[in-house]
Formats: structure tokens, C-alpha cells, sequence
């Protein structure tokens, strides 16, 4: 079983480096990066690139993958479409659901999300719900109303078993590839919330033992102060990650 509250760094590839790129990353991260056992290392290429990415990590045990997004529906008529089925095939063994990007460009709705993290569940994959506002919602003083509308629309489609088992990235919207980063007690505000609702949904024990990653604008200047605030137990890294001197030096933190 997954140990909780492990220091997780998981990286966010979005829609850069496809197949032939994938080899040449991983031979130059393992360079420069030598495999820690206190703490996970997960990465999310794009679809096309799982496979690749599952032969350049052959045998090495400290790198973990899984898929960025899947299909609500187990198979069917989907054009372009993958399946959580599908994902497990290639020995992935994580999956993202909700990142703002999916909800912003394609849709994904709370419900939504909640029937893709049950997809990824059945299919043996540990899945991390992202959540976040926007900056107007910020603004208007809506953060928990936010936080608890995407959680528990999120949780509802979900076993018991399912909710406690669940991993948590909190990106604030606003700091998702803009350069801005909430501060470390912005972070710490934000993931206590989402262990007061997670607490209130499941219960307090698995509300603290729960993991929650900061996502938005993380880079090797400002992982030090983020991975060590309250709460927060690992981080969700997207630009950051492309380059294997910087995702290197991001997972090198506390060490």
C-alpha cells in the first residue's frame, strides 16, 4: 500500500515532449539525479508517449508514471479518446482527473471528474484529484466554497474506500504557467481546507493522514519554501519539469 504523507514530486508534461523525446530526457535526468527512498517520483507524459516512457524507465523501481486524463467511459464509440483499461496496460500506475485545463478547455465538470477518478480506481491506478480557483473567485472571497463544491462533487460517484484512498493537488488557477506562486501560507490555507471538507466527507483521521501537493509555477527557486509549509506534502510541477536539470534539482529538494 501507498505510503501517506511521503514526500510526492510528481511532474505534469501536458502536451510537450512526445516519444522520441522521452529516451533522451530520462538518460540525462538519471544523471543527474540519484534515486532517493523517502520519497515518490511520479511523471505524466502525454498518452502517446506512455509506452516510451515505460521502456526508458525499464527496471527502475524510483520512477513511477501514469496518464494526464482519461475517458469517463470504460470502452465505446470515443474517437481520440484512451480508457483507464487502456492506461494500465502500459504498467502506468497513477492518473490525474480534474486538472484546470481539463475543466477550462474541455469541460470537465465536477461529476464529470468524480466518474473519471472511479475509472481509474477500477483500473488499479492510484488517481490525484486536482482542484483550485480562479483569481476572481480568490477575490471574492469564494476560495473554501471552491474547494469544497470541487471536492465533494468530485467524491460523490466514489466508494468509501475510494475517498480515503484518494491523493489531492491543490493549483491555485491563477499560478498555473503565469509566473505568479502562492506563498507558502497561501498553499497552507488552501490545503487545510481541503482536509477540513475531506474531514468532513470521510473523517478526521484520513483527513490528516491524506496527501496533498501544491501545484503552480513551481521551480527549483521556490520548492524549498513550498515543500516545507504546513500541509503540504509534495508538489505538482508543469514547465519546471521539462527540463531534466530543473526537475532534477526540484527532486533533489529535502533530501
Amino acid at each position: 500500500m501507498r505510503d501517506r504523507r511521503r514526500p510526492l514530486f510528481a511532474a505534469n508534461w501536458k502536451m510537450y515532449m512526445g516519444p522520441h523525446e522521452v529516451e533522451g530526457f530520462i538518460s540525462k535526468y538519471t544523471e543527474l539525479y540519484a534515486p532517493r527512498d523517502d520519497a515518490t517520483i511520479v511523471i505524466f507524459p502525454p498518452s502517446i508517449s506512455l509506452v516510451s516512457f515505460a521502456l526508458a524507465v525499464e527496471g527502475r523501481s524510483d520512477l513511477e508514471f501514469g496518464v494526464q486524463d482519461v475517458h469517463a467511459e470504460v470502452q465505446g464509440a470515443h474517437t481520440g479518446a484512451i480508457s483507464a483499461a487502456m492506461v494500465s496496460e502500459t504498467q502506468a500506475t497513477w492518473g490525474l482527473a480534474g486538472h484546470s485545463e481539463r475543466r477550462s478547455e474541455f469541460g470537465d465538470e465536477d461529476t464529470m471528474v468524480g466518474i473519471k477518478l472511479g475509472r481509474l480506481f477500477d483500473a488499479g491506478l492510484q488517481p490525484i484529484l486536482c482542484v483550485g480557483e480562479t483569481i476572481e473567485e480568490r477575490e471574492a472571497g469564494r476560495l473554501f466554497d471552491v474547494l469544497e463544491r470541487q471536492i465533494r462533487g468530485a467524491l460523490e460517484p466514489l466508494s468509501e474506500d475510494m475517498r480515503r484512498e484518494l491523493v489531492y493537488a491543490y493549483e491555485p488557477v491563477w499560478a498555473i504557467g503565469t509566473g505568479q506562486t502562492a506563498t507558502p501560507s497561501d498553499a497552507s490555507g488552501a490545503h487545510a481546507i481541503v482536509r477540513e471538507v475531506m474531514g468532513g466527507i470521510v473523517d478526521e483521521e484520513n483527513a490528516k493522514a491524506v496527501t496533498i501537493l501544491y501545484g503552480g509555477s513551481v521551480k527549483p527557486g521556490n520548492i524549498k519554501e513550498l515543500i516545507t509549509a504546513s500541509g503540504v506534502d509534495g508538489v505538482l510541477v508543469g514547465g519546471a519539469s521539462l527540463g531534466p536539470e530543473s526537475w532534477a534539482a526540484i527532486c533533489d529538494c529535502g533530501r
